[in-house]
């Protein structure tokens, strides 16, 4: 088995569906600039509310992914 080595962020997202969907649109976006996402952990939840209703559903993901080797095969 290879060794892996991460490097982990932080980002947020927010949904007006629900807390499935506002991680999902996280990692969504996160991989479009972003190459071998590998895991998350949700940190934090949070919410918006208007007039006691919920508005957004927040949640802070930490994202892993592999670090390309600098030089492969080299």
């Amino acid at each position: 088995m290879d060794d892996h080595v991460y490097r982990v962020i932080e980002i947020a997202g927010s949904s007006e569906k629900s807390i499935s969907d506002a991680i999902q649109t996280a990692v969504t976006r996160a991989s479009k600039t972003l190459r071998n996402l590998r895991w998350f952990e949700v940190v934090n939840t949070r919410g918006h509310l208007e007039d006691g209703k919920i508005m957004h559903y927040q949640v802070t993901l930490k994202v892993g992914f592999t670090i390309d080797e600098a030089n492969p095969g080299a």
